[in-house]
């Protein structure tokens, strides 16, 4: 398995949300709305995809497959009916107190993609391990 291009796809994906994080601060409302929307559905095809790639790893991976799909699409929801609230509101208070939370939940996605990126960096270790060990067992 060549988790070298893995990793490389998954670092052009930051650096593509980089980009798209810094043109998104220059949006109006309806613009982000519609930033969000293709981003869900970005994410869902992203999902559908990763979900397609696991398939041989599904009895191990199930549960937690599941449980991350559950995760992001429950997000994706939240992100959504907030924004949606967001657009009902008109009290600058409350505005204020809702970008806090939304600032909040973005670095708690954020550390949510730092732990992912260790958990893939152990899964990759053990993955490269276990072949090594197989191969010397073969060898021998």
């Amino acid at each position: 398995m060549d988790f070298n291009k893995q990793l490389d796809d998954l670092e052009h994906r930051v650096e593509q949300l980089k980009s798209s994080v810094a043109a998104a601060a220059e949006e109006n409302h309806e613009q982000l709305k519609q930033r969000i929307d293709r981003a869900q559905a970005d994410t869902d095809r992203a999902l559908a995809e990763a979900k397609q790639q696991t398939s041989a790893a599904a009895d191990r991976a199930q549960s937690s497959w599941e449980q991350m799909r559950s995760d992001a699409k429950a997000r994706l929801a939240a992100l959504k009916a907030k924004a949606q609230r967001r657009a009902d509101q008109v009290d600058a208070d409350l505005a204020a107190s809702d970008a806090d939370w939304a600032e909040a939940d973005a670095y708690d996605a954020i550390d949510s993609a730092d732990w992912a990126v260790e958990n893939a960096r152990l899964a990759i270790l053990d993955a490269i391990d276990a072949r090594v060990y197989a191969d010397e067992k073969e060898a021998a």
